[in-house]
């Protein structure tokens, strides 16, 4: 007997099968599953932000997919203070570091604040990519008083809370101040406060404002003491701690999270379990996206891909694909991969809606899965249009101005991508993402590809060549001459070129092309391509 195919075969349907029987050994109620993603508010919210997203609402279809009732809490970290400037911003906002970040003035003049301008990102992507989520503000939910009660039983319970972080990560800081930053009342930041006692009587947390090294630098504070009303949201818990109560009170029964928080995620299981007394959420672990120099994108790195860049050259479907994908592994990424995940989502969607199933039952199910996850289990009747990326990058660098997308028609139809009576409109968005890659880049991606050693040694010498030839036909003519030279068809060399600079199996004239995409860009993309091979 095989593995049994649960749902769709995915991760998704295995983990929503997993927080089922999981609760049902907890003896909670199955009434409403909740899964939950944080959103930063201090800075730009970047792709691995919005993966928070979509692997959580993939899991909450999931679970809808297997009968209950399942939402997805986008909970936003907007009561956080300002630690850094972000990259990109104006030096003015120095001024307002450690201040709440929806108590700083919205530099874009668009939003109640900074924080709420910052939200709004993430939001925009989610609603563009079909997220289904209900937003929690965190400054809100203090100011109503949705966390009082798990809240009070920490501070009653601080002491134990500062045992827990020491045992866990060595941090001595909550053995002595109480794990909630109140906001000062006097100069209005938040990380200078020191909260050194808790008065249940009066509901109240006494504090101190007397500074904070915040990234390695020191920020003062302005001396005055004074006490904060917890039940009005006059400051917040410590990360140490807030998951914890987040999870209790509204009642959260899977989250994932990435490996860069694993140490706050198992201190606030603790919390969760010895004080609270709540067994928290299910959760997975994944990896971190980083840029091509192996760095974690972040904010604070001032790296930031954000959905708003991908969405100028590629489509919703081939971001969350990006995101589904696979969940394990660290990857490198950068926008230029946008037309690698665009060509992928071409062939898993040609996949799909071809005849007949794969032979292995199982690989069939996890990929057929896949793309339905992709259009969140509403797949479409028919398939798009599929283009080789740098092939509609050609056609539209070489079209007319005033009728671009009509010729990238005719040139389609006469290419075999494209159906006779296909409409124009039908290509216009694909249009607009080339025009926008040509704009901002005009390089090619090269595709994957095999080739003999013999076929490497020629296109190493085709690259000598590029470099002194700038005739068209003259081009077309040495490509023949080397495939003869070394022993090669000239038909299978020429489709290797096209399988690597087009990612199909012909196309234009390759002399021409060459040309129009630039001789150094089509250098750059082979010798991309060669070194991958060695």
């Amino acid at each position: 007997m095989g593995e049994k195919i649960i749902g769709h075969g995915t991760w998704y349907d295995k983990m929503a099968a997993r927080i089922v029987e999981r609760e049902r050994k907890l003896n909670r109620s199955l009434r409403l599953i909740r899964t939950e993603m944080g959103i930063g508010a201090s800075g730009l919210p970047h792709i691995g932000n919005f993966g928070d997203a979509a692997r959580s609402f993939a899991v909450t279809l999931a679970l809808r997919e297997q009968g209950f009732n399942s939402e997805l809490i986008a909970f936003s970290d907007d009561k956080d203070g300002l630690r850094k400037i972000p990259s990109g911003f104006p030096d003015s906002m120095e001024k307002y570091i450690g201040f709440p970040v929806t108590e700083i003035p919205d530099p874009y003049k668009c939003h109640a604040s900074f924080g709420d301008h910052m939200s709004s990102l993430l939001c925009e992507a989610l609603e563009k990519t079909g997220v289904e989520y209900k937003f929690y503000s965190a400054r809100k939910v203090y100011g109503e008083g949705r966390f009082n009660e798990e809240i009070k039983r920490i501070l009653l319970n601080a002491k134990k809370v500062g045992e827990i972080v020491k045992a866990e990560v060595g941090q001595e800081r909550y053995t002595e101040a109480l794990p909630y930053f109140p906001i000062c009342e006097n100069c209005g930041r938040i990380y200078t406060t020191d909260a050194y006692d808790y008065k249940p009587k009066e509901e109240r947390v006494l504090y101190r404002c007397r500074g904070m090294e915040i990234k390695g630098k020191e920020l003062e504070g302005c001396g005055h003491e004074g006490e904060a009303d917890y039940r009005v949201g006059e400051g917040k818990l410590s990360w140490k701690s807030e998951f914890a109560v987040r999870w209790k009170a509204l009642e959260i029964k899977f989250e994932a999270y990435g490996k860069d928080i694993e140490d706050s995620v198992r201190i606030n299981d603790r919390i969760c379990r010895e004080i609270l007394e709540y067994e928290p959420p299910l959760h997975a672990r994944y990896e971190m996206f980083l840029d091509k120099s192996g760095k974690k994108i972040s904010k604070s790195a001032g790296n930031v891909l954000t959905p708003q860049v991908w969405f100028r050259y590629g489509t919703a479907q081939s971001l969350i694909l990006l995101m589904l994908k696979r969940f394990a592994g660290t990857r490198e990424l950068s926008v230029t991969d946008v037309p690698q995940y665009m060509n992928e989502f071409n062939d898993l969607e040609e996949l799909y809606f071809a005849a007949g199933n794969m032979k292995n039952p199982k690989e069939h199910a996890k990929l057929t899965g896949l793309y339905e996850y992709c259009y969140w289990l509403t797949p479409p009747k028919e398939p798009g249009i599929h283009v080789p990326y740098n092939l509609l990058a050609y056609l539209v660098k070489i079209a007319p101005a005033d009728r671009k997308v009509g010729y990238v028609q005719k040139k389609l139809q006469q290419y075999g991508f494209l159906k006779e009576g296909t409409s124009a409109e039908r290509l216009e968005d694909q249009v607009r993402f080339a025009e926008n890659w040509n704009e901002d880049f005009a390089i090619i991606k090269e595709i994957p590809f095999t080739a003999s050693p013999d076929e490497v040694e020629a296109l190493q010498e085709l690259i000598e060549v590029l470099k002194s030839e700038t005739q068209a036909e003259t081009l077309q003519s040495e490509v023949f001459e080397i495939a003869r030279k070394h022993g090669i068809q000239p038909k299978k060399f020429f489709r290797l070129l096209y399988r690597i600079l087009l990612g199909t199996r012909g196309g234009p004239r390759l002399g021409p092309y060459i040309i129009a995409m630039g001789t150094q860009n089509v250098i750059d993309a082979l010798t991309r391509a060669i070194s991958e091979k060695r």
